[in-house]
């Protein structure tokens, strides 16, 4: 069993091939000496390391249960050593310049601990620790080099583990072995195609913190490259690869805002393309800085529930607030001073392991009531979960603020209605006769929206046909039941009290509700509106 630990600077997957092929083909390929270190891809941002003894063989821990923790130093040759990855049988070897480096110190230290049985953890004791652990042994030392401190929150890492040969043998580059004779067949990885992927994944919190990782894995890989040559048109390559990385962590940094209140999901090419549809930037600016937009895109939200629907109370609710003696656990954060004492002798750190390990570890008991404010919701008041069918006026009178304001909420609403795989469909209108369309109901679709928004009529309004059209839109497409309509106006929206009565009527029998915005002046009531709001 191989170590499973998440690397801090680990490379992006698109990231391992590129080098492979590079260091394959490009770069020198060396053969281990005693005490080199040793490391392998497994996976994404997941290595496996360990110390050369000499005779093709690696010490190295394996873990002999997952259940108890337990795990064992063995000699593993490449294939073994390897076997567990799902990136190939790739091993790095520290070098300094073209030559493999290590200690013979360090192959003895890591050769004697064969057959040592020990705890295995994934944060405190895991192959880059004992690793690191065999290289301290080396007596060199560069001087003027201060490796970063190891503590309790920061687990031992491959970044730790270079840092620690770094220091102690003087390691500046990690080449590959080539110990299966395969590095000539190395294929080229299709270029294009990894950065066409970089630019489409969706933008989340999780995919920055691994372009933030592959970046520091790049930078670090070209610092290595700094007195090699590689063939220009290579070098081209991995430096586009480089800029596109860069270029799409950019572009989460500059609307990270924005995709935290849409809840994310969008891509750096469809952010790009709503760019170049126009106004884009303009409308991110008016739903980030209008709290009106702001409260009518929650109200649009399925999870919505109108607070005068809500019911508050307070309920009792054990919490941890209050010290009521000790007990046995395995609660580090409460743990006593007495037990960490165990952590700085040798022949006690196995005790401490296994009283971690059986919940024995004594530790503060915390009890005590707190009381919890809850919302009780009538089932009789559902939140919004239909489609929304929304009129947005485009007459002379919108023009300017108020127009950029529904432009704002339209888009806001269409990324939120996309999270939630509901359907929008959009009706511009003028004057009499005057009415465009437009259907949204894929991720794409949303910078053709940003496009369709820019269009319009100018003139005069006529409001009798959009709302018309909206209801035959609910009456004629299934997916469009229990669809709620948005008229987005700057004024007065009275109709004519004949067409007002048959449209309440119609309302009624397709159970649907209308919500009126008002982009300009002051709140006024109609004769067909549900409710009335003012940006």
């Amino acid at each position: 069993m191989f170590d499973l630990i998440k690397s801090v600077g680990g490379s992006d997957l698109e990231f391992k091939p590129i080098k492979y092929f590079i260091d394959s083909l490009f770069r020198p390929t060396v053969t281990p000496v005693a005490g080199s270190v040793l490391y392998a891809d497994l996976y994404f941002a997941v290595e496996h390391s360990g110390i050369y003894v000499g005779d093709n063989q690696i010490s190295n821990i394996v873990v002999d249960s997952l259940l108890t923790c337990d795990s064992t130093v063995r000699l593993s040759d490449p294939a073994n050593f390897t076997e567990k990855s799902k990136m190939g049988k790739k091993i790095y070897v520290s070098c300094r310049g073209k030559q493999a480096v290590g200690d013979d110190n360090v192959g003895n230290v890591a050769y004697a601990r064969v057959g040592e049985k020990s705890f295995y953890g994934l944060v405190i004791k895991n192959c880059h620790w004992f690793s690191a652990n065999c290289v301290s042994q080396s007596n060199r030392s560069r001087s003027g080099f201060t490796p970063p401190s190891l503590s309790l929150d920061l687990e031992p890492n491959l970044v730790w583990l270079k840092k620690t040969a770094e220091r102690k043998l003087g390691a500046n580059k990690w080449l590959l072995w080539d110990w299966d004779n395969t590095a000539q067949n190395e294929p080229e990885p299709d270029w294009d195609e990894i950065n066409k992927q970089l630019k489409q994944r969706p933008l989340t919190p999780e995919y920055r913190e691994e372009l933030r990782q592959t970046l520091a894995d790049y930078q670090e890989y070209q610092a290595q490259l700094a007195d090699e040559n590689l063939p220009t048109d290579i070098q081209k390559k991995l430096t586009t690869f480089g800029d596109t990385v860069q270029a799409v962590a950019d572009k989460y940094d500059e609307y990270a805002d924005f995709l935290k209140t849409v809840g994310g999901g969008f891509s750096y090419d469809e952010l790009v393309k709503m760019e170049r549809a126009g106004d884009f930037k303009r409308l991110i600016d008016e739903m980030k800085n209008n709290p009106h937009i702001q409260a009518l895109i929650k109200k649009m939200g399925r999870n919505y529930i109108s607070e005068t629907h809500k019911r508050q109370t307070k309920i009792p609710r054990a919490s941890k607030s209050e010290v009521h003696g000790t007990h046995p656990s395995d609660d580090l954060m409460r743990l006593l001073p007495s037990e960490l004492v165990n952590l700085d002798d040798d022949d006690l750190q196995m005790l401490f392991y296994a009283k971690l390990l059986e919940k024995n570890l004594i530790t503060y008991q915390l009890a005590g009531v707190t009381h919890e404010t809850t919302d009780e919701e009538y089932t009789k008041n559902q939140a919004i979960t239909g489609p929304i069918v929304a009129l947005l006026d485009t007459s002379g009178s919108m023009g300017g603020e108020p127009i950029l304001k529904a432009k704002a909420l339209l888009f806001a609403i269409g990324t939120i209605l996309k999270a939630e795989n509901r359907h929008l469909h959009v009706v511009l209108f003028g004057d009499t006769g005057e009415i465009s369309e437009f259907k949204l109901e894929r991720r794409d679709d949303l910078a053709g929206l940003v496009r369709f928004l820019n269009s319009g009529f100018g003139g005069g309004t006529d409001f009798e046909t959009p709302l018309q059209r909206a209801i035959e839109i609910i009456g004629t497409y299934d997916n469009y039941k229990k669809a709620d309509i948005l008229m987005l106006s700057d004024g007065d929206c009275q109709l004519n009290d004949n067409f007002a009565k048959r449209f309440v009527i119609q309302k009624q029998n397709h159970n649907c509700m209308v919500y009126s915005v008002l982009c300009n002046g002051e709140r006024v009531s109609d004769n067909f509106s549900d409710e009335v709001l003012v940006l």
